[in-house]
């Protein structure tokens, strides 16, 4: 079922017609538009779902969520305005295919270029992550066991596990050695070509045939032992262990990619079913083996001895300057090439150190969110204490920066220095203690703090980089003297629009315990209060009531149509509540206008912003100028069109000349049936 959050992100984005693409990533929803120049962030960050919203080059806008984000993506996708996105011919009809196809109608801005290449690197992990994730606590659990003596140094050479134990490590192991062929797909996919194509060229060097033939005779040893050449044809093989590697099936789906834009060029549309896949097979697959694979392997391995040799020369300086470098890469996409590197690195070393002096970023940038999370619960800024603690959850317990990083830092300024004050801190911390290790890639988190060889010095370190960042913002704040004067605006007219919804209440029990009371006999003061009551109007609905402060739209919630109150329907036919004549019946069945006999004129909205489905779910029962008695149908509609189309059911019940009487109350609460007394009306 579509949600109202997601109609409203689509609306923020200035409707269905201008999105020309939509992808999400662990957190964030990544829109291309076909303009964002009239985007209103304020108004993108008031959805309740939404934790922040970030512009970027190229008519793009990054709305992160968190992590809901797929469930939020799938809402959106289920409007009906957006399923054209889906529609056309199954090679290009996704939205990343959309997406990239409008790309290549022009120039996207200044680094347009730099954005698409991270975004490709970014697409290729991001389906994964959760893999990856799973994998991560998986090797932590491990670590933790090793810790504990429970079990042997499960990573160690020469040990071996107990079978019960080798099929624990088997659940990780699944997903980096055949890591390739993942990256393979989703890049292939990214990049325009048939990713079960660039699957099945990557699965061909992880075969173990192909492994085998570096042990032939004749093979010839090279790369420190970690590879063998072997002459196929004449031609020089270089044969090593795939496995876990990235940066081969990233060469490769490019090179696909463009060998697939070129293949449909040249040959017919009636067989290009047949001949792409084939063609592209039969080039991509000696071409990987004999020259990408060992180009990716070798070219990754020299970034990965890049940084090593910086870490051998200086483990201090290392790990001083990672943590401090993160904050800036991160929102540039400029850490997914160091992911690729951790990784490569464990396959290649046995050990990645990377990753500690990235979670001194990490718990730095998750304690900076702590701090903002202390001051909004000490503000009442309701909106920044749900954000802070979405935000906080994700990176405690998953190691994710990005809801603190878009939801927070990047919109307050004054974040950041205090931010980079506990990097310094916990990278200053490993720099001293010589540095941290860990064997496995795992999410920098609360949960893989026991994946890291030196456990006191790396919990020692993330713990001073939080608490430095968290203390740091509670002393100093995050908001300047204009936004601190902002939030106590808005917190002052949170508790108003509270106190004043208290009032209504009394106000609204007033006059029933009025009437209840004259019910039993109470004295003649009661009936002198009875006696201004002018007129009962029943539920044209069955359903629940709803204060009209509470109805999903301002223009309703805010009085300025009438005064009333609003149903929830349980029930699919409205009835007119009363005798009367019908002054307007929209065609689209939505909206009635009424004039009752008793000089109520009654507005029934059946729905919210469900004009927009032009009358599609609705039968109208009565036309203009009919007269009605209680109980005649006004229309009956299809609960699950309009659900699925993203809309409200809520049916604000409204009188619309209150002026000509002396007040306008609530008279029922909670379920309501056809008929029942909903609101009352006074003389003046």
């Amino acid at each position: 079922m579509a949600s109202k959050p997601a109609a409203d992100i689509i609306e923020s984005m200035g409707g269905a017609a201008n999105i020309v693409g939509l992808t999400h990533c662990a957190t964030r929803l990544r829109f291309q538009l076909k303009d964002a120049s009239g985007i209103d962030q304020k108004a993108v960050e008031a959805i309740p779902v939404v934790l922040g919203g970030v512009a970027q080059t190229g008519d793009r806008y990054q709305v992160v969520i968190g992590g809901a984000v797929e469930t939020v993506y799938n809402d959106i996708m289920a409007l009906p305005a957006l399923k054209k996105m889906h529609s056309g011919d199954s090679h290009s009809g996704d939205a990343a295919d959309i997406k990239a196809a409008e790309r290549a109608k022009g120039p996207r801005g200044k680094f347009a270029g730099l954005d698409t290449f991270f975004e490709i690197l970014s697409d290729s992990f991001r389906p994964i992550l959760g893999a990856l994730l799973g994998a991560s606590l998986f090797i932590t659990f491990m670590a933790l066991m090793a810790t504990l003596g429970v079990i042997p140094a499960w990573n160690a050479p020469g040990v071996t596990l107990d079978p019960s134990w080798q099929f624990v490590n088997l659940m990780w192991q699944g997903v980096f050695v055949f890591l390739p062929l993942m990256v393979a797909y989703n890049a292939s996919k990214r990049l325009g070509a048939d990713p079960w194509v660039g699957f099945a060229i990557m699965a061909v060097v992880m075969l173990p045939g192909f492994t085998a033939l570096g042990q032939t005779d004749g093979a010839e040893t090279v790369f420190g032992g970690k590879a063998s050449v072997v002459q196929i044809f004449g031609l020089p093989l270089t044969v090593t262990d795939y496995s876990s590697q990235v940066f081969p099936p990233l060469l490769m789906a490019v090179v696909l990619g463009l060998l697939t834009k070129y293949l449909k060029k040249i040959i017919p549309s009636s067989v290009q079913l047949i001949f792409v896949p084939f063609l592209s097979m039969l080039i991509m697959i000696p071409l990987t083996a004999f020259l990408i694979g060992p180009m990716g392997v070798y070219g990754g391995a020299a970034l990965g001895n890049f940084l090593k040799s910086i870490n051998d020369f200086s483990p201090f300086i290392f790990a001083v300057v990672i943590p401090l470098a993160y904050p800036f890469m991160v929102p540039l996409g400029l850490h997914w090439p160091l992911n690729a590197i951790m990784l490569l690195n464990i396959q290649s070393l046995g050990f990645d150190f990377i990753q500690g002096p990235m979670g001194a970023w990490n718990f730095a940038c998750f304690g900076a969110t702590a701090g903002v999370l202390f001051l909004s619960i000490r503000e009442k800024d309701r909106q920044m204490k749900q954000t802070a603690t979405g935000a906080l959850a994700a990176g405690l317990l998953g190691g994710i920066s990005e809801p603190s990083l878009y939801g927070i830092h990047l919109r307050f300024k004054r974040i950041y220095p205090r931010m980079l004050v506990g990097c310094l801190v916990g990278g200053v911390i490993i720099g001293l203690g010589g540095g941290v290790k860990t064997s496995a890639f795992v999410f920098t988190s609360l949960l893989t703090i026991p994946a890291f060889d030196n456990i006191p010095l790396y919990a020692g370190a993330v713990a001073a980089a939080f608490f430095t960042a968290m203390i740091l913002v509670i002393l100093s704040g995050y908001q300047t003297p204009e936004q601190k004067a902002e939030v106590a605006a808005q917190v002052a007219a949170d508790e108003a629009a509270a106190s004043e919804k208290a009032a209504d209440s009394a106000h609204v029990a007033a006059p029933v315990a009025a009437a209840a009371m004259a019910g039993a006999g109470a004295g003649a003061g009661t009936a002198t209060a009875v006696a201004t009551v002018l007129a009962t109007v029943g539920s044209p609905v069955a359903g629940i009531v709803i204060p009209l402060s509470d109805v999903p739209d301002p223009v309703f919630s805010k009085g300025i149509v009438g005064l009333g109150v609003g149903v929830d329907p349980t029930e699919d036919t409205v009835y007119a509540p009363g005798a009367g004549k019908v002054v307007v019946a929209q065609a689209t069945g939505h909206a009635f206008g009424l004039l009752l006999d008793n000089g109520v004129e009654l507005l029934i909205h059946v729905g919210i912003d469900t004009v927009n489905l032009a009358g599609k779910g609705f039968t109208v029962k009565v036309a203009a100028g009919d007269r009605v008695e209680a109980g005649t149908p006004l229309v009956t509609f299809d609960r699950k069109v309009i659900e699925e189309a993203g809309y409200s059911l809520v049916t604000p019940v409204l009188v619309t000349n209150p002026k000509k009487f002396g007040s306008v109350d609530q008279a029922a609460f909670g379920q309501v049936s056809v008929g029942s007394p909903l609101i009352t009306v006074a003389a003046k």
